[in-house]
């Protein structure tokens, strides 16, 4: 016999399907899939499915560029959500974390809820829960208590954020969940931003080391707010971007197989030509302090031989000493 609570879950989840919620809800539309497409039953009491220990660790290789650089971020994301009863959880595109920060006197609260490295919260394993269907909606979201399809996970609060590769692929989320029952909404929307922020420095990062020998530039966006990284390399050709500029300019792989200057690319934004040169020029005068004004230094870490270096100050209108 069915729990009073999980059947007064089990009944709001198919009342609100069987209605005309689903297309104006995407909480509904995610219930319906959890039970048409993946045929889930929300009064399932089981835990989630768990990945073998080689499997996990096949799933961390897989994912190693992003995890060694989301590693800072973890951490500064831990330090901030940690202390109010938080976990942090960075999951690959199937749903399954593969790294994850918590405090051990939490340890066994959040192991039990299946909050925990290879674990698998995909949308078509565990229904509507923040990892599954941030991947599928690929959307910053929060799924909130009884938000969730299954009623054993009506406890859990999550928010996730998608994290997508130095290719602009969807590579895996970035998940804090708390299974406090006194978390407020207004902290809640303070961890949607923490988690945002977190995810656009792990991306940032990953790029930076996806593409070592390359110059990483701030592509201005031709409308309000930033167009995202690019990559150029020693000829000044775009040989990547992130997924902000990709959008912004209407990039795809084509477009970068060394083949497309960067002046052209950032031409047709406003004041496009001067923001290139300025972000250039930033990159240069950086490379000088590093180098404490040795040319040949600043040359070789920004992967230029000595005279393109030279071509470059005399054409952004600075000398060594600057």
């Amino acid at each position: 016999m069915r729990d009073a609570s999980v059947a007064r879950h089990v009944d709001r989840i198919e009342s609100a399907i069987a209605g005309s919620e689903a297309a104006h809800s995407a909480l509904v539309a995610s219930w319906q899939r959890s039970c048409a497409l993946h045929r889930l039953d929300p009064a399932d009491a089981r835990g989630p499915q768990t990945l073998t220990g080689p499997e996990l660790q096949r799933a961390r290789e897989r994912l190693d560029l992003l995890i060694r650089s989301a590693q800072d971020s973890l951490d500064r994301l831990y330090q901030a959500v940690g202390g109010v009863g938080c976990c942090v959880l960075l999951a690959d595109a199937d749903g399954v974390p593969v790294d994850r920060r918590g405090a051990p006197a939490d340890d066994e609260t959040f192991h039990r809820w299946g909050l925990w490295t290879g674990t698998v919260w995909s949308e078509a394993s565990e229904g509507t829960n923040g990892i599954g269907t941030c991947l599928v909606e690929q959307r910053l979201l929060t799924i909130h208590r009884d938000q969730h399809f299954h009623a054993r996970n009506s406890g859990l609060s999550c928010t996730t954020a998608p994290i997508h590769d130095h290719e602009g692929r969807l590579a895996a989320a970035l998940d804090v969940s708390s299974c406090r029952a006194d978390l407020t909404e207004g902290f809640v929307n303070l961890i949607a931003v923490a988690v945002s922020d977190a995810v656009r420095r792990i991306e940032a990062e990953n790029f930076r080391r996806a593409f070592p020998d390359a110059r990483v530039l701030l592509a201005p966006s031709p409308e309000r707010g930033g167009g995202g990284l690019i990559a150029v390399d020693r000829h000044d050709l775009v040989i990547g971007a992130t997924r902000a500029a990709r959008l912004a300019f209407g990039l795809h792989d084509d477009d970068l197989r060394g083949s497309l200057p960067a002046a052209d690319l950032l031409a047709g934004g406003p004041g496009g030509r001067e923001q290139l040169a300025d972000a250039e020029r930033g990159v240069i005068q950086r490379a000088l302090a590093r180098s404490h004004g040795n040319v040949s230094a600043a040359a070789a870490s920004l992967g230029m031989s000595r005279a393109t270096f030279y071509r470059a100050l005399k054409r952004l209108r600075l000398d060594a000493a600057h």
